[in-house]
């Protein structure tokens, strides 16, 4: 018997079909060179989607805070329950509507819109900041990975628990100038490395599914996008690992608005994402995870989605046809 849960199991499909409105509203924008364009579309139709659903939902992690961003912000309530009287469960939700938008201004490849949602409290409530971050999929010892270790330990660990030698192990990396050591230290020790130029999220999932032929992801990205890669671990398995960095007091100063006490904190994947979660995605441009949105000749447009429960350990692939839209 499953572990009772507020997020009925109907809600699953649920959120591929606000994954799939986001990523729709982002066809026009592929390749036309304006972020600012695609981002509004996706959120836009994320927000018209999440509010037809029958559910009290407070946005935990979104496109910034209220005096930044006009639509689903940090704190926003959403659902049909959101109104004084209204009901359904209470749920906390993570999202990017448009995970990549530079990757879609350009198709480029990987760009996604995605979303979490858990219980009430399930969810870190992690700053806009950068994360530092390790992840690797499912199948070995506990805390195999340890960002407290050195980048070379880490691969050296990992490689022994799958009885190969470290230039066996395929690394993924976000290519920017701030990784150049970390790029360094890999190549000294033999590793392969796939540099990628956006997309974390798809990164950090990359791990879990052998075909990719990533084995460890390395690197420091949004804090945002770590809590999303976290609760779609949390659904497949795998370990992943996040450090919150800081820049300047501003920053130090907005983790400690969000109730963030211990600034050089290590969270674990259950510090980010616990309880029953569940992880939608659905690809805006083709890439190793999903692939994007399409229109064929007779006007249908496809998409396809994948959707993740911890609860059950399910994973869905969901093939879209949207015809007279």
């Amino acid at each position: 018997m499953q572990p009772s849960s507020v997020l009925d199991r109907v809600l699953v499909l649920e959120m591929v079909r606000v994954t799939e409105k986001a990523a729709i509203a982002c066809l026009s924008q592929v390749g036309r060179g304006d972020e600012h364009a695609a981002d509004a579309a996706a959120v836009e139709a994320m927000r018209d989607a999440l509010n037809e659903l029958d559910f009290d939902g407070t946005i935990v992690i979104g496109e910034g805070e209220r005096d930044e961003a006009p639509m689903l912000f940090i704190g926003e309530k959403v659902g049909r329950g959101r109104h004084e009287g209204g009901t359904g469960p209470k749920i906390d939700i993570a999202l990017d509507p448009l995970e990549g938008t530079t990757i879609c201004a350009k198709n480029g490849p990987n760009s996604l819109a995605v979303l979490a949602i858990a219980e009430e409290g399930g969810l870190l409530n992690a700053p806009d900041v950068y994360m530092d971050k390790i992840a690797i999929g499912p199948g070995y010892a506990e805390d195999i990975i340890d960002l407290g270790r050195s980048v070379t330990a880490n691969v050296t660990a990992l490689a022994a628990a799958k009885g190969v030698a470290p230039a066996a192990i395929t690394a993924c990396v976000l290519d920017r100038p701030r990784h150049e050591a970390l790029i360094k230290e890999l190549r000294a020790i033999g590793c392969s490395i796939m540099l990628i130029g956006d997309g974390d999220v798809a990164g950090v999932i990359a791990t879990t599914n052998p075909d990719t032929g990533i084995d460890i992801y390395f690197g420091s990205g949004g804090a945002p996008e770590g809590v999303l890669a976290a609760a779609a671990l949390r659904c497949v398995g795998g370990q992943f690992q996040g450090r919150l960095l800081f820049r300047n007091d501003d920053e130090r100063a907005r983790a400690k608005k969000w109730g963030i006490s211990d600034l050089d904190r290590i969270y674990k994947l259950r510090d980010l994402a616990k309880g029953d979660v569940i992880f939608a995605a659905t690809g805006v441009t083709d890439g190793s995870l999903l692939a994007g949105v399409k229109t064929l000749r007779d006007g249908t447009v496809t998409t396809e989605s994948v959707v993740m429960r911890a609860s059950s350990r399910t994973v869905r692939w969901v093939k879209g046809e949207h015809r007279n839209l």
